[in-house]
């Protein structure tokens, strides 16, 4: 390790006002890179795939619901809120987006999250606490919503818990990188992994098992389909593993994400992200024959196991590392180039002998992480119910692709889609080439396509956009 670029990244949290935790978990991160041990490769020889998962539909018919209900009352709901949305030129929570209409009125992640909550709260009549894990970018927004929420009172669990963040590193020199033009850049989170670490220095843990809380369910703000489930509960509490990741089955556009796997040598779980696999094994990890499911980001934790494994390490769990390569400045790709230390949560299941994994439906991971995500997510493909469930018929949705020129960034999304996005619901897939505004009442179908006219364009009302872009209104 650079013993004395290390130091100037210790000094910089320290002057930060950082915890001892919080160094002591970049500390490790920061040894296992320099020390090129990072995500190391996990070999296609090594493993086996993962075959014979539990599904979701399965489960539900032979489920005793009073059961279920039972392990769903000592059930606690953590949403990963730390994300800001970068990709998409947000500079505030992406939970704080809106994503839909219900009623008239516009609603956001959270509000969509907050409806699921208080839905479940009112019809089964158990407490369903709920915890959001926020980074020091998110947590005055999201809070601020929490609040003025009448619907939703927490008073004995608390609402936030708060991630950690660390500083990006010079990629070739490993010390801490300095941007005056916004000091805030020069820092980043440490993945979603951090969630332990989070977890340990709020002694969050104890306080839920003080309310009888056995079961915590964890995903992701911006996956609007990972709502609170008494089936799921049901089933975890039955199965009586310590960890079970929710996973789902790969499609093509999925065989570039991270996938889970089985270690030969101790039968254990592993999470096996794409900058793990050996340029040999390619083929054999993208291969949705080979191995079938791909990990959602979803997880339920007994309370007592991890409180029992965080005490173990002393709240530092001995995780993967995955070192980003990122510029400090998300939007200008000539900024300076910087290391951004993670862990991924998902990986935890290495440590737990008994960890499992249970095969969901698409319904349940509709995650928003481009504007191309959020065209199908405001189209009238899905209803939002009076549940707050995001409802589509099959949840097979159109490949979208957007011209990043025009569309990547929020506002220049919203300006070119005024009276929102057109319907989809008759569309294969949709390709917008160059910079095209829409009216009101545009409907896709098939294989829609417009292609660049490399100058501003515009669809008019009401038109009708196919194969061939902009259909003909006259009969021929």
């Amino acid at each position: 390790m650079n013993s004395k670029a290390f130091a100037q990244c210790q000094a910089k949290m320290q002057a930060q006002g950082m915890s001892e935790i919080a160094i002591a978990q970049f500390k490790r991160l920061y040894e296992t890179w320099s020390s090129d041990q990072v995500s190391g490769s996990i070999r296609e020889q090594d493993v086996d795939p993962l075959h014979h998962v539990p599904t979701f539909q399965d489960i539900r018919k032979s489920m005793d619901m009073d059961y279920a209900l039972q392990a769903f009352s000592k059930t606690a709901f953590l949403k990963l809120n730390g994300g800001l949305g970068t990709s998409m030129g947000l500079e505030q929570a992406k939970s704080l987006l809106p994503v839909r209409r219900h009623k008239a009125r516009k609603m956001r992640f959270l509000d969509i999250i907050l409806g699921q909550v208080i839905t479940a709260r009112k019809r089964l009549d158990i407490q369903l606490p709920l915890t959001l894990m926020n980074s020091f970018r998110t947590s005055a927004d999201s809070m601020r919503v929490l609040n003025r929420n009448k619907n939703f009172t927490q008073t004995d669990v608390p609402t936030e818990i708060l991630q950690h963040y660390e500083p990006k590193i010079v990629a070739e020199t490993g010390e801490p990188v300095v941007y005056p033009e916004n000091t805030e850049l020069e820092w980043c989170p440490p993945g979603h992994g951090d969630l332990f670490a989070a977890l340990w220095e709020s002694d969050l843990l104890t306080t839920l098992q003080a309310q009888g809380i056995e079961y915590l369910f964890i995903s992701n703000s911006d996956n609007l389909g990972a709502r609170p489930s008494r089936t799921l509960a049901g089933h975890f509490a039955q199965s009586g593993s310590p960890f079970m990741i929710e996973v789902a089955l790969r499609t093509e556009a999925d065989r570039k994400g991270g996938h889970l796997v089985v270690d030969k040598q101790t039968g254990c779980l592993l999470l096996r992200e794409m900058s793990q696999v050996a340029p040999c094994d390619t083929a054999s990890a993208m291969s949705i024959d080979k191995h079938p499911y791909f990990n959602t980001n979803s997880i339920w934790v007994r309370v007592d196991a991890l409180k029992e494994k965080l005490e173990e390490y002393q709240g530092i769990l001995p995780l993967p590392v995955i070192a980003n390569k990122k510029t400090v400045n998300p939007a200008d790709p000539n900024s300076q180039a910087v290391i951004q230390l993670e862990t991924a949560m998902g990986a935890a299941a290495s440590l737990f002998p008994n960890a499992t994994c249970v095969q969901v439906d698409r319904m349940r991971f509709l995650p928003v992480k481009t504007t191309d995500d959020l065209f199908i997510a405001r189209s009238d493909r899905f209803h939002l119910t009076d549940c707050y469930e995001m409802e589509d018929g099959n949840y097979i949705f159109p490949t979208v692709d957007l011209d990043q020129r025009y569309y990547k960034n929020i506002a220049d999304f919203d300006e070119r889609f005024p009276y929102g996005v057109p319907k989809l619901a008759a569309a294969n897939s949709v390709s917008i080439q160059g910079d095209w505004t829409f009216g009101r009442d545009v409907t896709f179908f098939a294989d829609a396509r417009l292609e660049d006219q490399h100058v501003p364009s515009y669809v008019p009302n009401g038109q009708f956009v196919g194969p061939q872009g902009i259909e003909p209104d006259d009969w021929i």
